[in-house]
């Protein structure tokens, strides 16, 4: 669990880059500058519970997985993002977005968090053995 977790976490953090590298281009940015946040590490590395919850959900179709792991993202992206909002050091902030609720998620979203919680299924979060 704890190698999934480092993995998860690494994974998480090179998608977020990838994610504000690309988004930098709708600012004309050329530099294609992506960043993140140390908080970010131990909220991606949670990531590695869906192997479990992977395994549950291997019998039903990929709409319904998706669906259940872009709820999850959801649950654990407004649950964090209100602590470190608590604490002034949550490091995104969404308020400028006309779909966001309390500034922590956004709710549109939701076909990124559905492909996310799809990939990390596949790619990184690998079915037990046995």
């Amino acid at each position: 669990m704890k190698t999934n977790f480092f993995r998860c976490g690494m994974y998480g953090w090179c998608l977020e880059i990838l994610w504000t590298g690309l988004h930098s281009l709708t600012n004309h940015d050329r530099k294609l500058t992506g960043v993140s946040s140390l908080h970010m590490f131990p909220i991606y590395g949670m990531a590695a519970f869906f192997r479990p919850l992977a395994s549950r959900l291997s019998k039903y179709g990929t709409v319904t997985r998706g669906c259940v792991y872009m709820c999850c993202i959801y649950a654990i992206e407004y649950l964090s993002g209100t602590y470190l909002k608590k604490r002034d050091c949550c490091p995104w902030d969404y308020s400028s977005s006309r779909y966001h609720i309390n500034g922590v998620i956004r709710l549109d979203y939701a076909p990124l968090w559905f492909l996310t919680g799809l990939f990390y299924e596949k790619a990184i979060v690998p079915k037990q053995q046995g």
